[in-house]
């Protein structure tokens, strides 16, 4: 039974089934969803709870398979939590999984945590029956569109709301920039703004003074803000990687594939293929798809070689060859090249039929 992390609490209201499994790399959302597992299994009055951490390949599962089926000594119920951080349980682990799930006894709750898994985990035979046999949760991240709406929600929680309109939506804005990246640190300055601030509304100074620079980025947020178009966010992410120390090649390798596999999907659709087709031709998949789709159409094949060509040129600037007419150091050339795609993307097409 997969599940959404918002129906969780209807769900688990309604009654609750002897087998979840959480999984996603979102700590925050990952620790509430268990929280609220936990806290649903107490209500019932089970007083035992079992964990084990899943490590290395010398595990033993003999004692998982022992918990769940022995009595409890306190309690007519009991909660045995299996974490595996690797999401790898292993030859062993795999069929002590299968093994768990076929027979649960009654009044014994198993809770497994998992991180986000491959496309090769997913296919396995310990996930079928995790997924067949209980509650599967998949706890996704809140991107950055979704951001601001998730602030408002966690601020309607304590009692508190943004002023409406054009200023509510600017400092939501704000919030969200600080906070990008990092939903820990985003819960923690929500909190924050409780102890500051009564119940009600707050106003755009309110939390520009409270409000911490805590934004984390990664090199994907960067690719999907320069390919989106978004100037502004782009830059800020560029030089948050810069700050955190980041490699400007390892940078420059994940937008310069993009840039390729780009140009290999428009060319693909110049041809005559269908969309899904020019996807699977050029190996672009998941969450890297859905950004190539929205933004395709937005630039053409001979901006996209220009913009392949300006990478390369790139990549020789990080490696000590100065170009002329192009910064030299090499984050400064970085920069260069994402104001170079943003403005292609501004001057490009609006259909992907047109030429």
């Amino acid at each position: 039974m997969q599940l959404r992390l918002e129906q969780l609490d209807t769900h688990l209201a309604r009654g609750l089934r002897s087998l979840y499994t959480v999984l996603g790399d979102e700590p925050l959302l990952v620790q509430e969803a268990c929280d609220a597992i936990r806290a649903a299994v107490r209500a019932r009055g089970c007083a035992e709870r079992e964990v084990f951490h899943v490590s290395g390949a010398h595990f033993d599962w003999s004692g998982v398979l022992g918990a769940a089926r022995s009595m409890s000594l306190f309690s007519s119920e009991r909660l045995v939590e299996l974490r595996i951080p690797s999401g790898k349980p292993g030859k062993d682990g795999s069929q002590a999984l299968q093994q768990l799930v076929e027979s649960v006894p009654e009044g014994v709750f198993v809770l497994v945590v998992l991180p986000r898994l491959d496309a090769t985990a997913l296919k396995s035979g310990w996930y079928a029956a995790l997924d067949a046999a209980g509650v599967m949760l998949r706890v996704e991240p809140v991107e950055r569109p979704a951001l601001p709406a998730w602030i408002a929600q966690r601020l309607a929680r304590q009692g508190q709301r943004v002023r409406d309109g054009d200023e509510g939506r600017r400092t939501l804005g704000f919030f969200a920039d600080r906070v990008e990246g990092n939903l820990l640190a985003a819960h923690q300055e929500i909190s924050k703004l409780a102890l500051l601030h009564p119940d009600g509304e707050l106003g755009y100074e309110d939390v520009e003074a409270a409000v911490l620079d805590v934004a984390r980025y990664d090199v994907r947020q960067l690719c999907e803000a320069v390919l989106e178009g978004q100037g502004g966010r782009a830059l800020r992410i560029l030089e948050g990687l810069r700050a955190e120390g980041e490699s400007a090649v390892s940078v420059l390798w994940q937008l310069a594939d993009d840039l390729r596999a780009l140009r290999r999907v428009r060319a693909a659709l110049d041809a005559g293929r269908p969309l899904p087709l020019a996807m699977q031709e050029a190996r672009v998949w998941g969450a890297r798809q859905r950004i190539l789709e929205r933004v395709v159409s937005r630039f053409g094949t001979a901006s996209l070689t220009r913009l392949v060509a300006a990478a390369s040129t790139c990549d020789g600037i990080t490696k000590g060859l100065p170009r002329p007419q192009w910064p030299v150091d090499a984050w400064d050339a970085l920069r260069h090249l994402v104001l170079l795609t943003i403005r292609a993307r501004q001057a490009g097409r609006s259909s992907p039929t047109t030429r």
